[in-house]
């Protein structure tokens, strides 16, 4: 059993550290499809990638019910540290969480278990972050949408191999839907709600 004291550690200057990794999220999220780095680094429990840490350190607190994949949620560590970094409950029920952390996307059932908002309040959904094997090799993917000059494109190697196909449901849900982010170790990409996705095969 890890104690308190043997948990991997937050971030060395909480402020300075997430006030780059908000804006690295936010930039994300303006320009879907680009790829963000984040900069800070924080200790980390194994499962879990250092952009997914730094994410976990900016916009989790005791506000903001969690839900965790069966990758992560078998990991006590990563429940322990959670809990002592951030404050944010961990949830069984996926309709009433905030975030949604999923380390291994291929066994991960409907996306219409998580909350997808109401039309008074959209921005009640959950927001899905998906560790990933790489944003820089693997299908290629043409992004449209807001924040998108015409069109573009992400390499990428994610699970499920159907995620963007299984986003279309934002397509008649809006102004209700998911939003997601993609990690690969220090890399980040957003697929916002408002943005389409075409597999480009290879």
């Amino acid at each position: 059993m890890t104690t308190i004291a043997e948990l991997p550690p937050g971030f060395a200057d909480k402020v300075l550290s997430a006030q780059s990794t908000f804006r690295s999220v936010m930039d994300a999220m303006a320009r879907p499809g680009s790829v963000q780095r984040i900069v800070p680094t924080s200790g980390a429990p194994q499962t879990m990638m250092r952009g997914t840490a730094a994410i976990a350190l900016t916009l989790f607190d005791h506000d903001t019910p969690l839900w965790l994949d069966a990758r992560m949620s078998e990991s006590p560590d990563v429940t322990k540290w959670l809990k002592f970094h951030t404050g944010a409950p961990v949830v069984q029920d996926p309709s009433i969480a905030s975030f949604a952390l999923i380390g291994d996307g291929g066994v991960l059932s409907s996306l219409e278990r998580f909350a997808l908002g109401t039309s008074e309040y959209p921005d009640r959904s959950t927001t899905l972050i998906f560790q990933v094997d790489s944003l820089d090799t693997g299908r290629s993917f043409e992004l449209r949408g807001p924040g998108i000059d015409g069109v573009a494109t992400l390499q990428a190697s994610i699970k499920p191999f159907d995620l963007f196909e299984r986003l279309r449901v934002n397509e008649t849900l809006f102004p209700r839907g998911i939003d997601v982010v993609l990690v690969a170790d220090d890399a980040v990409v957003a697929i916002p709600r408002t943005t389409r996705v075409v597999n480009k095969g290879s």
